[in-house]
């Protein structure tokens, strides 16, 4: 199957997308209406066909910027195609759909001049996300830059959705909250994705051309927190050789995401209070207040319901931060999409450590699916890359997982479950 349209710029990437006509190819005709019905949607002009030699031809015919193609194809495989659309035409990107029992395959497909995958079953959200990813590393597009899904050419995105119904909740929040303006509040535990949420809002918003600025809250110094946030003016107090913008004015236009929120000061906490309700800020040492127009999403590991009620976060704060709530799921209560994230970061840890690493062994995906991952997704990711780099056979196996880290066979401290 293959689409060759054009991109509709009234649509979620705004001016800033330089991706015009983009060549989809895949074999499953199901998958096929489904894509063509929702890319339709999107502002695409959709065709289909199921063979590389006729999308051979719709090259020359669509002149795509992007190809989109499955990995198995009946007249060709993926990666033959790949090499030769990239000898005659190199300056068409490729993104790979694949299952994740074909991961090694995908890494190869990277390896062989492919920007990224995409595994199946197919989320077409993410797939327009990675489309986004492309337009900031396309080295003469003179469009201001974007903070997205995908950080450099050839590399895997970071993260990758689940399929189970916690994770499907938390996509349809997303997506219902993106169109507006209201502040977002994200509770989850430590590592479960929070900024990726964020960022998911951003580019599904009609800020998605603006800046998205992310701060880390709890490593904020108390002192210099009013700099940080409002900016300050040469020679406003010791130190302020320069003038400073601020969080605010960077993100102005678009998103700020203010990541442990609840670490800020009592007087940081007022402030930002003052500036949400105004929507004006005053740099320190400045006279004058700056309008600003900027969209917050904040996130917690904390219960701030509790943290309010005792009077360690102000009350007018959090329910003024918290106009839409999304929780975030914790790896624990989504075991089934365990092996869709293992893998997917096994792709990452093979093409990042150039190794070539296949998969796990039954045993194995078992000790990763019963484990209850405390450092959720951001545990799991690191635990996959250390095994990748470590590991002597062509899977991970049971033993070297039990071997290298033990914590695997039991339960974390404290828990009884």
């Amino acid at each position: 199957m293959y689409f060759c349209g054009m991109y509709d710029k009234y649509t979620t990437f705004g001016n800033t997308a330089f991706i015009n006509n983009i060549l989809i190819i895949d074999d499953d005709i199901t998958l096929s209406l489904m894509l063509k019905t929702w890319l339709a949607k999107k502002g695409f002009n959709v065709n289909t066909a199921i063979k590389i030699s006729d999308a051979k031809k719709e090259i020359v015919k669509c002149k795509p910027e992007l190809i989109i193609s499955d990995l198995r194809l009946p007249d060709e495989n993926g990666i033959s195609f790949l090499k030769w659309t990239k000898e005659r035409y190199p300056e068409i990107i490729f993104i790979m759909m694949t299952g994740y029992a074909d991961i090694q395959t995908a890494v190869e497909s990277i390896r062989s001049g492919a920007y990224d995958y995409i595994a199946k079953p197919l989320n077409p959200d993410e797939l327009l996300i990675k489309i986004h990813s492309i337009a900031p590393s396309k080295e003469d597009n003179n469009f201001p830059p974007a903070n997205v899904a995908g950080k450099t050419k050839k590399s895997f995105s970071d993260y990758i959705q689940g399929n189970s119904p916690e994770y499907k909740k938390v996509y349809e929040h997303v997506d219902m909250v993106a169109s507006t303006d209201l502040s977002v509040f994200i509770r989850g535990d430590s590592g479960v994705g929070k900024e990726h949420i964020a960022r998911m809002i951003h580019h599904k918003s009609k800020r998605a051309t603006g800046p998205f600025i992310p701060v880390d809250c709890g490593t904020m110094s108390r002192e210099l927190s009013a700099s940080e946030f409002f900016g300050h003016l040469r020679g406003s107090f010791t130190g302020a050789i320069n003038n400073k913008k601020g969080y605010f004015l960077e993100a102005n236009g678009g998103t700020l995401f203010l990541d442990e929120i609840g670490n800020l000061s009592p007087d940081i906490q007022m402030q930002l209070l003052r500036v949400l309700q105004e929507k004006k800020i005053k740099p320190v040492g400045a006279s004058k207040e700056i309008k600003v127009d900027v969209r917050i999403i904040t996130a917690t590991n904390e219960d701030l319901d509790v943290t309010a009620s005792k009077g360690k976060f102000r009350s007018d704060l959090y329910h003024r931060i918290n106009e839409f709530l999304i929780a975030v799921p914790s790896l624990k209560e989504c075991k089934d999409d365990i092996p869709l994230f293992a893998h997917h970061f096994l792709g990452r840890a093979n093409l990042e450590l150039n190794e070539n690493v296949t998969g796990f062994d039954e045993d194995a995906l078992k000790f990763l699916i019963a484990y209850r991952w405390p450092g959720n997704l951001r545990e799991l990711k690191n635990v996959i890359f250390r095994m990748t780099l470590i590991t002597k056979k062509n899977k991970i196996t049971s033993a070297a997982l039990l071997e290298n880290i033990p914590e695997i066979a039991r339960p974390p401290k404290g828990d009884k479950k």
